[in-house]
């Protein structure tokens, strides 16, 4: 029986779902064969702050963009990224050494950046560890903390993210391309538009525009769905409003020009996905390759500065869609491509299914399978004022 521990934490919902993406495939690929643990290690093993890094994260990024992108671009050069995650070992110095003791594995494996660094510097504290992976969860414009030229394996989502890999430091042989880990239900749920509408209740034959915001249902959903209704556009409406209780029932007050649907979260965005026909959403990277693999032209309405801008250039280059920063460019895009009619929407259709990767789960998962085989790995001696000082060994409590 193999033991994987995949490392991740909740800020931001991106993460989790990649871990749980990973771990459900190769549990599906070896059932009787690996046994594997997901530890959010800022919350279980961190002190404070970074113990509410969860919840410190969507409070920053919503209330002061400008101060995160400051922080983003100070922080992504090879030798600030160093300087920040050796500060930041410093403080979980203890706790990830306890992690890795109560959680011995024969492969570790990192969904999240900040976290990347700090447990490969812990890892090699001991005499032996256990091979290292990472698995890229930002899209385009990754940062520097994603990367240390000592992991093992490292699986990247895009050639972009592939190409600032190299630049960061790691060789070519470190790094292989392989999409971003979408669960593998989401394509085995993927159905046609005719028999999703028909699952769903919906009008089969009106133009379907889908607004999500995540599931907090966050961003300016509220005024985007109003500039929609405002055009009296010929369409079908669908907004997802999640666990957002008070913007769901602010919408279900307003008095709608086109047939509506008003959800609150959900679990089948597959069929969803399946039944509209053009996506609205932030730039996120799940939503983004998810909609890419369901065939789903995406305007873009805001994006986190740093890492989710190469996102929207990637999207916008690539002919799958466009950015439109105010619910007024949301109604006036949205307008525009109804107005080009179906063969406008099929071709974009077509440009986002390009860039889908809905095998990217499978071979990440076989790559972990791979590296999971492969024997611990002796960490070269300390040295102490010059003088070679032995390691500890990892001891499972």
């Amino acid at each position: 029986m193999k033991r994987v521990l995949i490392i991740f934490s909740d800020t931001g919902g991106g993460h989790r779902a990649a871990a749980e993406a990973i771990r459900d495939a190769l549990l599906a690929r070896h059932p009787d064969e690996v046994s594997i643990e997901m530890v959010d290690a800022f919350r279980q093993f961190s002190p404070r702050p970074y113990k509410y890094a969860p919840e410190m994260y969507p409070w920053i990024v919503n209330r002061s963009k400008t101060a995160w992108l400051v922080g983003y671009r100070l922080s992504d050069t090879r030798g600030s990224s160093r300087f920040f995650s050796r500060t930041m070992y410093a403080s979980l110095e203890k706790g990830l050494r306890r992690m890795f003791e109560q959680h011995p594995a024969d492969l570790v494996v990192s969904v999240h950046s900040m976290l990347t660094r700090p447990c490969l510097f812990s890892l090699l504290q001991f005499e032996e560890r256990p091979p290292f992976m990472v698995v890229v969860t930002d899209l385009v414009t990754t940062h520097h903390f994603w990367y240390d030229k000592k992991v093992d394996r490292c699986l990247v989502p895009t050639q972009p993210a592939f190409e600032r890999g190299l630049k960061a430091g790691l060789r070519p042989d470190q790094m292989r391309v392989t999409g971003l880990p979408v669960h593998a239900q989401f394509a085995a749920r993927l159905t046609d538009k005719a028999s999703a509408r028909a699952e769903l209740g919906w009008d089969a034959h009106l133009p379907t525009i889908l607004l999500v915001g995540g599931g907090e249902g966050m961003g300016p959903l509220y005024k985007t769905a109003r500039a929609l209704n405002d055009r009296r556009l010929r369409c079908q409406l669908v907004v997802i409003a999640g666990r957002n209780q008070k913007l769901k029932a602010n919408l279900e007050a307003v008095q709608w020009n086109q047939p509506t649907h008003i959800y609150p979260f959900v679990t089948n965005m597959p069929v969803l996905m399946a039944a509209a026909d053009i996506l609205v959403s932030k730039a996120g990277p799940a939503t983004i390759s998810e909609a890419c693999i369901a065939g789903l032209p995406v305007i873009l309405y805001d994006a986190i500065p740093g890492q989710e801008t190469g996102n929207v250039e990637y999207v916008v280059n690539n002919g799958a869609g466009l950015f439109a920063p105010s619910a007024e460019e949301v109604g006036q895009a949205v307008s525009e491509w109804l107005a080009e009619g179906p063969p406008g929407l099929q071709r974009r259709s077509e440009n986002a299914r390009r860039l889908g990767r809905p095998d990217a789960v499978w071979d990440i998962a076989d790559e972990v399978w791979d590296y999971a085989q492969r024997p611990s790995i002796k960490n070269p001696p300390r040295r102490l004022f010059g003088n070679l000082a032995p390691r500890t060994r990892i001891r499972a409590r």
